[in-house]
């Protein structure tokens, strides 16, 4: 990881190396008073070409006209790359208006908030993976433990740290106890992070300490409820982003929903799903469509653990390669650990026959516009097998892709 720092360090320092030679050899020094007027002298003759380009087959502007004089010196003046005297007739023929840069500003801004939402709306969208129920396809807010001392310089300091989560989309913590208090968590339910606050009767509630939910303990044991003191170290280490996507909205209008897709969804009209105002997009993989019959069966051991095999309409299916992959309990990258497999949810407070999958045997049939939604992470995922099949109107789109971070071995297309 410290490489593709350094690497991206030094690239970023060549390039500008580049640049500043490429100046001098023109005869610029880079970021001096000439080369503020080259940039000048630049954009007066752009306007020049454009403001000719634009008007000169208007009738005022045309010979004859009543600016067809003002127009034909300006021309020659462009020509003739006399920046001076473009500037002086530009005023003459688009006399400067009031507030001009800030209309200029604003008439991009509007154009590309046009076309971003344009573009997200009809084709692709991002999206944040907040949970772990995809890993280890797609990563959720995770986290590293380390101790202080391990932590480096790209961790310490704040322009080092701020570049390596750019890259990598981790972040290094400290958290250490504001006062003297007791230690308290509160859940943030879909967002793969815990609230943790020290709570004092003199000093009030500290502030916010946001913790990954896969943190595995605490430092000396501390639990909701501990007493500690100014100082103590609460937790230290990683905060990893999770994986940011595209989701793809225009596929499905050209082919049908597949096995082995990895779909985006809301959960509006899912009844046991809780209707979030800031979490109603799930993301899962695609295991059932329309008209199938879906169970779980035993499937003898594996590393001396019970291991169960999806069945679809009595057969094991073992398309696309990443459903075969899961069930074989193989991994899609050398950089991954194995996939667990699917297996029943086991969890009786869900069980609703014909729609879940609690127990082994349990069989599911498909309407014909449901589908089966189920997390490639099927020890820790609140999928289908819990609240039923998703509605064929919830469907968003397809995962394309992962964007961001960068550097990461899950960072390209999903399979």
């Amino acid at each position: 990881m410290n490489t593709v720092l350094f690497g991206g360090a030094t690239i970023s320092s060549v390039l500008f190396a580049l640049w500043c030679v490429y100046s001098l050899c023109r005869g610029v020094v880079p970021f001096s008073k000439k080369a503020k007027e080259v940039k000048r002298r630049k954009a007066v003759l752009t306007k020049a070409r454009k403001f000719v380009l634009s008007y000169e087959d208007l009738p005022a502007y045309s010979a004859g006209g009543e600016h067809g004089e003002a127009m034909q010196s300006l021309r020659a003046a462009w020509k003739a790359r006399d920046a001076e005297k473009c500037f002086k007739l530009l005023t003459e023929l688009n006399p400067p208006q009031s507030w001009a840069a800030c209309r200029e500003w604003l008439d991009i801004l509007v154009m590309s908030i046009s076309v971003a939402m344009a573009f997200r709306a009809y084709f692709y969208e991002p999206f944040h993976i907040p949970t772990g129920s995809m890993q280890p396809t797609l990563y959720g807010n995770h986290s590293t433990t380390c101790k202080p001392e391990e932590a480096t310089a790209w961790d310490k300091l704040p322009g080092l740290r701020w570049y390596k989560w750019l890259v990598t989309g981790k972040m290094y913590e400290c958290y250490r106890a504001p006062f003297n208090g007791t230690l308290r968590f509160k859940g943030m339910r879909h967002t793969g992070f815990y609230d943790m606050r020290v709570f004092s009767e003199d000093e009030g509630a500290s502030r916010s300490m946001l913790v990954p939910t896969d943190v595995p303990k605490l430092p000396s044991g501390l639990h909701d409820g501990s007493v500690v003191r100014q100082g103590d170290l609460l937790w230290s280490g990683y905060v990893h982003s999770g994986d940011y996507i595209f989701v793809n909205r225009w596929l499905w209008n050209f082919r049908r929903p597949r096995r082995g897709d990895v779909m985006a969804f809301t959960t509006t009209g899912i009844p046991k799903l809780q209707q979030y105002t800031h979490f109603r997009y799930y993301g899962k993989r695609m295991t059932g469509v329309p008209g199938e019959k879906l169970s779980i069966v035993a499937a003898g051991e594996k590393d001396g653990q019970p291991a169960f095999e999806l069945r679809v309409n009595g057969e094991k299916p073992m398309t696309p390669l990443r459903i075969a992959q899961i069930q074989n309990h193989e991994k899609w990258h050398e950089k991954a650990y194995p996939y667990a497999g699917y297996r029943p949810s086991g969890d009786s407070r869900f069980d609703e026959p014909g729609r879940t999958i609690c127990h082994v045997g349990d069989e599911v049939t498909l309407g014909p516009d449901e589908y089966y939604a189920c997390g490639d992470n099927s020890t820790n995922s609140f999928d289908s097998r819990y609240w039923g099949p998703v509605p064929a109107k919830n469907l968003v789109g397809i995962a394309g892709g992962v964007f961001w971070p960068f550097a990461t071995h899950r960072w390209g297309p999903i399979e």
